[in-house]
């Protein structure tokens, strides 16, 4: 049975492994919490099914505490929303977001199909 872990066992790498993956997010595309938990690997020591059940909750505080050169704002929830309350935040990804083209619906989602991210490797057009 799978398990929720706080955090993962050396955080600091695991943070580091994720910024280097978020800078590649090109303008104009988003990815969500859980798409960046996917790309990456289990850390030594979790299992598939825990890291599965883990990762994006991980990848949330990462991102929180992201260092500047980070594009943050692309990341968004699983429902194409902008997860951050609009006084903490969340006004100022989606004005960051929508200078990129990025558009939202009239139920504050973004489109993932048309602004979705491929992933690494895959172009900044995908």
């Amino acid at each position: 049975m799978s398990q929720i872990l706080a955090s993962p066992p050396d955080p600091k790498s695991f943070a580091l492994q994720l910024w280097a993956l978020a800078r590649q997010v090109p303008p104009g595309k988003v990815v969500t919490y859980g798409q960046l938990a996917a790309w990456m690997l289990p850390p030594p020591g979790v299992t598939a099914e825990d890291y599965k059940v883990s990762g994006s909750r991980w990848v949330g505080v990462a991102m929180s505490r992201c260092p500047g050169d980070v594009p943050w704002q692309r990341v968004v929830n699983a429902q194409g929303r902008i997860s951050l309350p609009k006084e903490h935040g969340g006004e100022r990804q989606r004005q960051m977001l929508e200078a990129e083209g990025i558009i939202f619906d009239s139920r504050e989602r973004i489109d993932l199909k048309h602004f979705g991210w491929s992933g690494p490797g895959t172009g900044a057009e995908s």
